[in-house]
Formats: structure tokens, sequence, C-alpha cells
């Protein structure tokens, strides 16, 4: 047995650990649907990803939008 103070540390790190497999238990629980999608099927959303990060480098060329529809149809025209 320790001292008082290493019993001390251990229940923190006790305690510590079952925090984090709170939250990994969380996680897994909310996106358990999309988690069993790839493994069934192999597919993730690794292209709405893409796109995405193609969009916000689209649009930090333009340094902000004040016409919309243009910048939806530059979009479309460019990456359709």
């Amino acid at each position: 047995m320790g001292t008082s103070s290493q019993r001390i540390a251990n229940d923190k790190g006790r305690k510590a650990q079952f925090k984090s497999f709170n939250t990994v238990s969380r996680t897994i629980q909310q996106h358990y649907r999309t988690i069993l999608n790839y493994f069934e099927r192999r597919s993730t959303n690794a292209a709405a990803e893409s796109f995405n990060a193609k969009i916000k480098a689209f649009r930090s060329q333009f340094r902000g939008v004040k016409n919309v529809s243009f910048f939806l149809y530059k979009l479309s025209k460019i990456y359709a």
C-alpha cells in the first residue's frame, strides 16, 4: 500500500481515464450509424469534405462574396 498522496494520485488517474472512456463511449453512441455504414459499405464522407475544402479555397480567393448568384455560377462551372 502506498502513501495517502499516492492513493489520491491513483484515484485521480482512474477518474481521468474513466472520463476519457465516457467521452469515447458517447462519441461512438452518437455516430454509430456512420461507423457501421463504413464497415458495411466502405463509404465515407471524404468526397464531401474534399468539395467543402475546394469551396473554402475558392471563396478565399475572392475575399468575400458580394454577388451570391455569380459566386454559385462560377462555383458550378469550375467544380461541376
